[in-house]
């Protein structure tokens, strides 16, 4: 596939990119070269190949679910203004 000049112009538009002259003409030719290689990587037959998600194995990461730092409620609740047990004590704002 051939990248013209104008195509990259239209991407940068739409991209919302400022591209001088010189940077067209870089891009016109990097994008192009990235377009051929997969124009290659096309051609593979890979009908043989299985299907898969991750290239490597995965696993079970999850832990046991333990509580390592118990809450202390009378240091949590030290500066509160009031408080009934372990919870604080509001005004009542509803009627």
């Amino acid at each position: 596939m051939k990248l013209s000049r104008a195509d990259v112009q239209r991407v940068a538009v739409l991209a919302r990119l400022r591209l001088t002259a010189d940077e067209e003409i870089e891009l016109t030719a990097q994008l192009d070269a990235i377009l051929a290689y997969m124009d290659k990587l096309n051609e593979i037959d890979t009908s043989d190949v299985e299907l898969f998600s991750h290239a490597t194995a995965t696993t079970n990461a999850f832990r046991e679910d333990k509580v390592t730092n118990q809450p202390d409620a009378d240091a949590l609740l030290a500066n509160a203004p009031d408080r009934d047990g372990t919870f604080f004590k509001v005004p009542k704002i509803l009627e």
